[in-house]
Order: C-alpha cells, then sequence, then structure tokens
C-alpha cells in the first residue's frame, strides 16, 4: 500500500466515524431520489441510471477483480452494460499494453451478460448498435425462473472470475431468489453488488407507485441472506468511501 493509499483508508475510516458527515449524505439522498437525479447521467451515450458515487465504485470493483464475466439483471436503457463492457474492454487493452502485444480477436473476450424480464426493442437495438455490443450477451425472461436461471449457469460455466450485480425487481422475495440463485456463482475474491438497499433507508411510503418500502426491498433480502450464507461479507468501507449510494450494505466480498 503507497503512503497515499494508506491517507484514502485513513479518510475513509473517519468518514465512518463522523454523524454530520453521513447525516448530510443521507438527506441528500432522500432529497434527490424523487426527483430522479440518477436518471440524469449516461455512460458512453446510453443512459445509466445509477449514481456517479456508485459508478466510480463499479469502475474500481471491475479494475480490482478483473473479472472475465459480469453478470447484471436489470437492464432498462443498457447504460450499466455498456459501462462494464467498456472496462472489460480496458482491461484487456492494459494486459496487452503491459504484455507489450497486439490485441489478439481470436481471444475470447472478457463478457457481460444481462438478464430483464422485458428488453424494450428500441433499448435493445441501441445496445446492439453500440459499439461495446459484441462483450455483450443479453437474455429476456424473468431472473428467477428456473428455465433463466440454468440458461445462465451455464453460460457463466465457461468462466472462470465472475462478478454480479442485482438491480431488477426491488421486493424482499424476488432480490433473495435472486441472491439464491446467483451470488454462488460469485468468485472468492469477488463481489455481488446489490443495488437499491437505500430503500430500507428512505421515508416510508417513498415509492407510493411500487411493490417494495421499508422492511421489503433489497437490504432486507441481503440480511436475509447472509444470516445463512457466511462466504460473504458487507464491505462497508464502499458505502462509507462514497456516502452518497444507493447501494449501503449491498457490496457483497465473498471472502470464502
Amino acid at each position: 500500500m503507497t503512503p497515499f493509499e494508506r491517507e484514502v483508508q485513513d479518510r475513509i475510516t473517519l468518514n465512518s466515524e463522523d454523524n454530520k458527515l453521513k447525516t448530510v449524505a443521507q438527506t441528500f439522498m432522500c432529497e434527490s431520489i424523487p426527483p430522479k437525479y440518477s436518471y440524469n447521467f449516461f455512460w458512453l451515450s446510453r443512459p445509466i441510471i445509477q449514481y456517479p458515487q456508485d459508478i466510480i465504485a463499479m469502475q474500481e470493483l471491475i479494475w480490482q477483480v478483473k473479472p472475465d464475466l459480469i453478470i447484471e439483471t436489470g437492464i432498462a436503457h443498457g447504460g450499466s452494460l455498456i459501462m462494464s463492457a467498456s472496462i472489460l474492454a480496458l482491461l484487456e487493452y492494459s494486459d496487452a499494453v503491459e504484455k507489450r502485444q497486439t490485441l489478439d480477436p481470436s481471444k475470447p473476450f472478457r463478457k457481460v451478460l444481462g438478464i430483464d424480464i422485458d428488453i424494450r426493442e428500441h433499448n435493445r437495438k441501441a445496445i446492439n448498435e453500440h459499439p461495446m455490443s459484441h462483450r455483450i450477451d443479453m437474455i429476456e425472461g424473468s431472473s428467477v425462473a428456473p428455465a433463466i436461471i440454468e440458461q445462465v449457469k451455464d453460460y457463466a460455466s465457461n468462466f472462470s472470475k465472475i462478478l454480479i450485480c442485482l438491480d431488477s425487481n426491488h421486493t424482499h422475495d424476488h432480490v433473495l431468489a435472486e441472491l439464491e440463485a446467483y451470488a454462488a456463482l460469485t468468485t472468492v475474491g469477488s463481489y455481488c453488488v446489490v443495488f437499491d438497499t437505500i430503500i430500507e433507508d428512505m421515508p416510508a411510503g417513498s415509492f407510493p407507485d411500487r411493490p417494495w418500502d421499508i422492511g421489503n426491498n433489497p437490504k432486507t433480502a441481503v440480511w436475509e441472506y447472509l444470516k445463512s450464507h457466511t462466504e460473504f461479507e458487507i464491505d462497508k468501507s464502499i458505502q462509507h468511501k462514497l456516502l452518497i449510494t444507493v447501494a449501503p450494505d449491498g457490496y457483497l466480498k465473498r471472502v470464502r
């Protein structure tokens, strides 16, 4: 660890102890979600529908873990798929530079697999026409349907280092089912990231047009899952660093 990295680690620890700073961050989250703040951002021209802090965190994790497959539930406009694919492309470019080689198009690409119950045709078209599309495969169907789960597991069997992102239906039962289905595919040392755990920390009734709320959301699913899955731990250093994040208690690191 470099001196600067130690300074960063020390600042993150101080963040975790700074109740005033954490309160301000939580206030921003509560005030920024209703006006759909996260809908204002793009990655390489596609709407990503994430907070910039979580986008940076995912970039750091992908670069750190160096997965050859990223599995994402929830596609929407495809911005997250494009981001994951672009970071994987940079990993391969960097590998080639370090080895003083040219990229070999005959070698298998690092890939991103997206699953969504409804891939809108205009979004599918935009994703397929994007320069990163050659790294992306998509499956349409419920992420918790047995046939889809088996299809994903079969796809994943061709890869050795896997990172998971869960960001589809945010009810407790659905997220818990996704965790049971896909978290085990996470490679030791990699992450299963569960988005929108922030719902548990929002005022009750913040999502009147949705089936999730306090007590019924991704965070409650994470807590339930971890009761019987000690191979995962919440990496709280990430949320302490970000302060502003939709995934508090959602960055799960597989430690064994």
